[in-house]
This record gives C-alpha cells, sequence and structure tokens, in this order.
C-alpha cells in the first residue's frame, strides 16, 4: 500500500468507509479522517507523488476520479460531481489539475 508507515490502516478504513456511498465524499472530512491533515508539508508532497499516477507532475481530473482507490484498490471511484467538486476546490490557479502547492492547501485548509 502507498501509505504503508505514513497512515494507520484502521484510519484509511474508517475514512474509506465514512464516504462509501456514492456522492458522500467530502475531501475535507476525508483528509481529517485518513489522517493527513494534520501530517507536514514533507508527508502531503509525498502523497500527492501517491495520487499522482502517471507521475506528471499535477493530478488530473481522470487520477482525482480515482483518488480514493490510491489509499484501497477495492475503494470507489468518485462520481462526476465529486470529482468536479474536488477539482474546484483544489485548482487554485484555474489550469483544471491540482500541482503540488494546491494540494498541500487543499488538505491543510
Amino acid at each position: 500500500m502507498a501509505f504503508k508507515g505514513m497512515l494507520k490502516d484502521e484510519d484509511i478504513a474508517a475514512a474509506l468507509q465514512h464516504c462509501a456511498a456514492a456522492d458522500s465524499f467530502n475531501h475535507k472530512e476525508f483528509f481529517a479522517k485518513v489522517g493527513l491533515a494534520g501530517k507536514s508539508t514533507e508527508d502531503l508532497k509525498k502523497a500527492f507523488y501517491f495520487v499522482d499516477q502517471d507521475k506528471s507532475g499535477f493530478i488530473e481530473e481522470d487520477e482525482l476520479k480515482l483518488f480514493l482507490q490510491t489509499f484501497s484498490a477495492g475503494a470507489r471511484a468518485l462520481t462526476d460531481k465529486e470529482t468536479k467538486v474536488f477539482l474546484a476546490a483544489g485548482d487554485a490557479d484555474g489550469d483544471g489539475m491540482i500541482g503540488v502547492d494546491e494540494f498541500t492547501t487543499l488538505v491543510k485548509v
């Protein structure tokens, strides 16, 4: 698992359970429940690169849709609505992607 040693398995499981139903994902609640909200900027940058599956330096909409699967392969994909809300919350510069600094800000807010 990508987050081994950074996050507790039980926190990941609880966070995923909390948003198991379609259209129930809230990034602020998820970051708090999974334990990312309290992590250092360095740890958040590491987390960003786990989510940035294609290693482009940005999290694009297709990667964001599969965000929960970064934490557990069996997790659901985000709905289109959840994905768009999540992207809008993190895309501070309006380029349609979330960069590493945008991600760290999104998690800490």
